[in-house]
C-alpha cells in the first residue's frame, strides 16, 4: 500500500510540473539491437512509470496466484491439524470426568496430526492404566518415549503404573534408571518412597530419608514418623541377621536417636538373642529408672528371667514412683506371673483392664484365674475378652 502511494505521488507530481516542460522539447535517441527509437523525454518518463506499473501488477498477480496454489494443496493438512485439536480437547475433558476409554481414544486421534503426540501418548497411557489395559499402556509409554525431552516423563509414569500394578520388581528396575538424588524432582522421590516401602527396603529408605528432609517432600509429622517406623524396622531386621548387623545399625542410628527408648528397647532385644542379656539389662534398668514407657517395659518383661533377682527388687521398688502407670502394672503383673505369684499377678492385671480393658489383657487374667484353679473368674473374664475383641 505504501508503494502504491508513493507511485501515485509521483505520477501527480509529474502531471503537475508538466506544464512547466511545455516549451521544453526534449530529444531522446536509444538502440535496442536492430532497432532504432527516437522519442521525446516526457514520453519516455511516462512510459517507463507505465511500464514498471506493468511489471508490479504482474509480481502480484503471480504472487498470487502461487499462494492461491500453494494454500490449496496444503489445506487438507491445516484440516487434519484441527481436527487434532479438537481431539486433544475432548481427550483432555474425558480426562477431567474420568472416562477412561473415550479419553484414551481421543488422545490417540490427537497424537496423529498434533502438535505435540507426547503429550496425547502420556494422557493416552494414563487412561489405559485406569483400565487394567497394560498391553496398550506400554505400546503408549514406548511411542512417548521416542521423543528425547520426554524419557524421564515417561520412566517415572512407567514406575509409577508398575507399582500400581503391584510388579514391584519391574517398578523398582525402572527406579533404578531415574537415580533418586537430592537433584531428582519430587514426583521420583516420592515414588522412591513408596515404593521402598513397598518392598520393605529399609536401609535404601534410610539412604533417602536425609534427603527427603532436605528437600521438604515430607511434612515434619510425616517425616519423622516414618523416620521411626525405618529405624524400628532396621533393628528388628537386624535381630535376625546377625551381631555386626546390629551393631552397624545402632551406630547408624544418630546419637539423639540413640538415647530414645524405642530403639533402645528393640536394641536390647537384639543384645539378648545374641546372649548379651547382662549388657542388655543393664541399658534397661538405666532406662527404666529414668524414664518408663510401654517399649522399655515390655523388652524387660522378656529378657529378665526370675533368677534375675536384683533386677526385681529394683523395678518393685519403683512402685511408688510408677505405681500407677499401665505400663507399669503391666510389667509388675508379667514378672508376678513369671514368679508363678498369681495372686499378686492377678491383682496387677486387674488394674490393667480396668484402666484399658483389651482382649490381650483379658486374656492374661483368664490364664491367671486358671492357674489359681478360679474357673468362674477364668470364664468371666474369657467372655469379656471374646466380647472386646
Amino acid at each position: 500500500m505504501t508503494r502504491v502511494l508513493i507511485y501515485l505521488g509521483i505520477i501527480l507530481f509529474g502531471l503537475c510540473i508538466s506544464p512547466f516542460f511545455e516549451g521544453m522539447n526534449g530529444y531522446l535517441y536509444f538502440t535496442i539491437w536492430d532497432y532504432e527509437v527516437e522519442t521525446g523525454v516526457v514520453f519516455a518518463v511516462i512510459a517507463l512509470i507505465i511500464f514498471y506499473g506493468v511489471l508490479q501488477l504482474a509480481e502480484w498477480v503471480i504472487i498470487f496466484i502461487l499462494n492461491l496454489l500453494l494454500s490449496s494443496r496444503l489445506l487438507p493438512e491445516k484440516w487434519r491439524k484441527k481436527a487434532a485439536r479438537k481431539h486433544t480437547l475432548v481427550g483432555a475433558l474425558a480426562l477431567a470426568e474420568e472416562d477412561w476409554s473415550s479419553a484414551e481414544k481421543a488422545m490417540i486421534k490427537g497424537a496423529e496430526k498434533g502438535e505435540l503426540p507426547t503429550l496425547n501418548l502420556l494422557a493416552a497411557a494414563r487412561a489405559a492404566q485406569h483400565q487394567n489395559n497394560t498391553e496398550s499402556r506400554d505400546k503408549y509409554l514406548q511411542q512417548a518415549e521416542q521423543e528425547p525431552l520426554a524419557s524421564k516423563a515417561v520412566g517415572t509414569s512407567r514406575t509409577r503404573y508398575l507399582l500400581q500394578q503391584g510388579e514391584l520388581d519391574q517398578a523398582r528396575v525402572e527406579l533404578n534408571k531415574l537415580s533418586p538424588t537430592s537433584k531428582s524432582k519430587q514426583p521420583v522421590l516420592k515414588l522412591a518412597l513408596e515404593l521402598y516401602q513397598a518392598q520393605a527396603d529399609w536401609n535404601a529408605l534410610k539412604l533417602l530419608l536425609p534427603i527427603i528432609k532436605k528437600r521438604q517432600v515430607l511434612s515434619d509429622d510425616n517425616y519423622q514418623e516414618l523416620s521411626i517406623l525405618t529405624n524400628k524396622a532396621l533393628l528388628i531386621q537386624a535381630q535376625s541377621n546377625s551381631e555386626q548387623e546390629l551393631e552397624k545399625v545402632w551406630h547408624w542410628l544418630s546419637r539423639a536417636e540413640r538415647k530414645e527408648p524405642q530403639y533402645i528397647a528393640s536394641y536390647c532385644l537384639g543384645l539378648n538373642k545374641f546372649n548379651r542379656e547382662t549388657e542388655a539389662k543393664k541399658l534397661l534398668m538405666k532406662q527404666i529408672k529414668s524414664r518408663l514407657c510401654s517399649e522399655t517395659s515390655l523388652a524387660l518383661a522378656e529378657i529378665l528371667s526370675p533368677a534375675d533377682v536384683e533386677e526385681r527388687k529394683q523395678i518393685f521398688a519403683l512402685e511408688k514412683k510408677y505405681g500407677e502407670e499401665l505400663n507399669f502394672q503391666i510389667l509388675q503383673a508379667k514378672l508376678h506371673s513369671q514368679n508363678k505369684d498369681y495372686r499378686q499377678a492377678m491383682t496387677y492385671w486387674k488394674k490393667v483392664c480396668h484402666q484399658q480393658p483389651s482382649k490381650e489383657f483379658w486374656l492374661a487374667l483368664g490364664e491367671t484365674h486358671e492357674h489359681l484353679g478360679e474357673q468362674n473368674g477364668a470364664i468371666q473374664s474369657y467372655r469379656q475378652a471374646a466380647n472386646t475383641g
